[in-house]
């Protein structure tokens, strides 16, 4: 019989009419990685412990213990909590490896600062030793900085931790082989996010085969701050549309969320089952961010390598860093086609009748915020393209009929063949601003279109409501 059925792995599980409860008889509190005694001399590997910092109350009295014995392949994390863990599965894929690529992605389209604040774990979760130590050997070699200054994590669980994997429930018809596939899929999502739990803050779920828009932390960080002072219960954000891609979760919930996927892994896909774990913790709709800050760039599948196609649409792997904010213009727009989808995110534009001289965009911040780059790009294909116009930021919101604005502009440009282009705005205007303005100084015939607008702006403390 497999470890998990003995003395001190799972006695039972019990499915009661008002909850769930699993027991064992062992949990691991041990923050130090000691040498694993079943070692192979093949493979360098350190048996360790997670870090249990008991701010969840699963942990907190010892409820509910979840049996697993990591092994760590490479690198070691910081006893210092992080602002985000990032957390990815990966197996011996039979058309290719995508993980080297993934983790280039996410350190490349991220400053010092951001690499500093989070760490990367990644479960090895083959069986085959051969191609972890391969695995293990090639990171090693790309990311030994990294494996160094605890930003990036190797993890292993043996076999024998895992409940069987053959003989399952086919729910949906599914073929006995993909009903493993997804089954194991579902454990090993539990391993990774319980041996991730007390890593940092927040923690997102990626998978080994994606994209990462550049300072895609600094992008969450803002979200989750927006978020937070709404004050409404949130447990999953999504920062990808795509299956198990770029969902956040708060950290004190991920010792249920393991014990979670555990308990049903051979009922549904791990993405159907976050779907129902975000409904029980009381947030019933999606909270999806656009644009996407992951993009799925596998081609095929780790499931018997069959063709993948699947494609975020609202990917965008330039930075959006758009605060919130409301948008006003007088020009007269065509169908759906608002002022405010210039400064969304996704494929929507703004198209308006033939402007004339003096006519504008506003965009008024929610809260004001030092503007260091402006981006603003008009026209489609050659057509539609703004032809006379400045770009302005506005400080002192004011309301006049019902249409805010501000009291005084300053100009920092004008466009120049449809478009417009600044960094280091900051450098001359350091003031705090409440708005910025596109305002058109030459009539034209043909219509417009504004097709993104697109700012950063300097980090700043708890936001504050801007004051009208």
């Amino acid at each position: 019989m497999r470890r998990y059925l003995r003395k001190n792995a799972v006695l039972a599980v019990l499915l009661l009419a008002g909850g769930l409860y699993f027991m064992s008889q062992s949990s691991f509190l041990i923050a130090g990685p000691t040498r694993s005694s079943e070692h192979n001399p093949n493979e360098l590997s350190w048996q360790t412990e997670r870090f249990v910092r008991k701010e969840s109350w699963v942990d907190q009295g010892d409820y509910l213990p979840l049996n697993a014995s990591y092994k760590m392949l490479a690198g070691a994390p910081s006893i210092q909590q992080r602002y985000l863990s990032v957390g990815m599965s990966s197996i011996n894929r039979k058309k290719g490896s995508y993980l080297i690529p993934t983790l280039q992605s996410l350190f490349q389209q991220s400053s010092s600062e951001e690499r500093s604040a989070m760490v990367v774990v990644v479960l090895l979760a083959d069986f085959d030793a051969s191609w972890r130590i391969a695995t293990v050997r090639e990171i090693k070699t790309a990311f030994a900085s990294e494996l160094e200054q605890g930003q990036l994590v190797v993890i292993h669980v043996p076999e024998d931790w895992y409940p069987p994997l053959t003989g399952l429930k086919r729910n949906y018809n599914d073929s006995p082989r993909r009903v493993s596939f997804r089954s194991k899929q579902n454990l090993d999502y539990s391993f990774l996010i319980h041996y991730s739990a007390s890593l940092a803050q927040y923690y997102i779920q990626l998978e080994d085969d994606v994209l990462s828009a550049k300072n895609f932390l600094t992008a969450i960080r803002r979200h989750v701050g927006e978020q937070e002072a709404k004050k409404t219960t949130w447990a999953m954000l999504e920062f990808s549309a795509l299956g198990y891609i770029g969902k956040l979760y708060k950290s004190t919930h991920l010792p249920l969320l393991a014990r979670f996927l555990f308990l049903f892994y051979q009922e549904m896909p791990c993405d159907w089952l976050m779907s129902h774990f975000r409904e029980l913790l009381a947030q019933k709709e999606t909270i999806l961010f656009k644009p996407s800050l992951f993009q799925h760039m596998g081609t095929f599948s780790s499931f018997e390598g069959t063709y993948n196609k699947l494609k975020d649409k609202d990917f965008e792997e330039g930075f959006y860093a758009n605060p919130a904010a409301e948008v006003y213009s007088d020009m007269s727009s065509y169908k759906k086609h608002i002022p405010k989808h210039a400064w969304e995110a996704g494929e929507e534009f703004f198209w308006g009748r033939a402007p004339e001289n003096g006519n504008y965009l506003t965009v008024v911040l929610t809260i004001p915020a030092v503007v260091t780059e402006i981006f603003v790009e008009t026209g489609s294909e050659g057509k539609d393209i703004l032809e006379s116009a400045q770009v302005e930021l506005g400080h002192d919101v004011t309301i006049e009929n019902s249409e805010k604005s501000c009291k005084e502009f300053q100009s920092v440009g004008t466009v120049v063949s449809g478009r417009f282009e600044m960094h280091e705005v900051n450098k001359k205007y350091n003031s705090a601003s409440s708005c910025l303005r596109i305002q058109v100084t030459g009539g034209q015939r043909d219509w417009v279109i504004i097709k993104k607008i697109r700012i950063t702006t300097e980090l700043s403390t708890p936001p504050q409501q801007a004051e009208v």
